[in-house]
């Protein structure tokens, strides 16, 4: 989270613009101190849960109203957007709403004492799954493109280029821009820090988690394509998940069914290789 954070307020430097931060209940809100003070150095509203996008459109709203150009930034876990904040967040895509939506995805409901999300993916043990996830993570990058937002991708702290390069894409646009990003938790996946960016980039190398972007809810470019590195050696560095409980042949064929759904889609509809985003 931290590293997005710094990489975010790079990429807003390098564009010269700055944001209003809106933050529901997660650890992001959490670390930056409590109230009056705050490390963020920018206007911050921590909202509940569910609320942050319609907190985000009222900021937006009164942006426009002033002529002001400031970007407006929901900063949220997943489990303020994939679960108790989806109605909201799907409400203001509706809408096309001029925000910036980021979830850093850690998979867990962190600062509440480690529960399942719909983010986590199938196996992994939480508080409120000791025996593993039976569920599968759910799609929401697929949500978010079926609400043909101008602009959705995934993320990577392990591909710092690409990270930035999606950041300044999402800075130029205008409308919903929704930002996926794969982000490690030491705490809640039973890991070690510094093997953080290793996991994600293991992630991305064995088709778990896909580098991709989507203009417009049917224009699809490809950023990465996996080498199929096993997926086992991801699993094992995890102590949340038994390694003898996770099918490794059904997760190989899930991943190769996912990335050839996702290259089909980019072949049918692809993003102009000559526009400059």
């Amino acid at each position: 989270m931290s590293v997005g954070l710094t990489m975010l307020g790079r990429s807003l430097a390098k564009a010269e613009q700055t944001c209003s931060l809106v933050i529901p209940a997660c650890c992001g809100i959490v670390t930056a101190g409590a109230y009056p003070t705050t490390s963020y150095g920018v206007p911050t509203v921590a909202t509940t849960f569910a609320s942050s996008p319609a907190f985000a459109t009222g900021i937006a709203s009164v942006r426009d109203l002033n002529d002001e150009r400031q970007q407006v930034i929901c900063w949220a876990g997943d489990g303020g957007t994939y679960d108790i904040g989806i109605a909201t967040l799907s409400a203001a895509a509706e809408r096309n709403e001029d925000i910036i939506y980021i979830c850093y995805d850690n998979e867990i409901y962190g600062n509440t004492g480690g529960q399942r999300s719909s983010a986590t993916p199938a196996g992994a043990r939480t508080t409120t799954t000791p025996t593993g996830k039976g569920e599968d993570k759910k799609d929401m990058m697929a949500i978010m493109v079926a609400h043909r937002i101008p602009y959705a991708a995934t993320l990577s702290i392990a591909d710092p280029e690409d990270f930035e390069r999606k950041l300044e894409t999402a800075l130029s646009l205008h409308g919903l821009r929704f930002l996926l990003l794969h982000s490690p938790c030491p705490t809640g996946w039973k890991s070690e820090q510094g093997e953080s960016i290793e996991l994600v980039r293991l992630a991305v190398a064995s088709g778990l988690f896909s580098l991709y972007e989507v203009w417009n809810g049917n224009e699809y470019r490809i950023n990465a394509e996996p080498s199929w590195t096993d997926p086992a050696e991801y699993f094992e560095r995890q102590r949340r998940f038994a390694p003898e409980e996770i099918d490794l042949e059904a997760t190989r064929a899930s991943c190769r069914l996912r990335f050839d759904r996702l290259s089909r889609l980019a072949q049918q509809f692809p993003r102009d290789s000559t526009e400059a985003n």
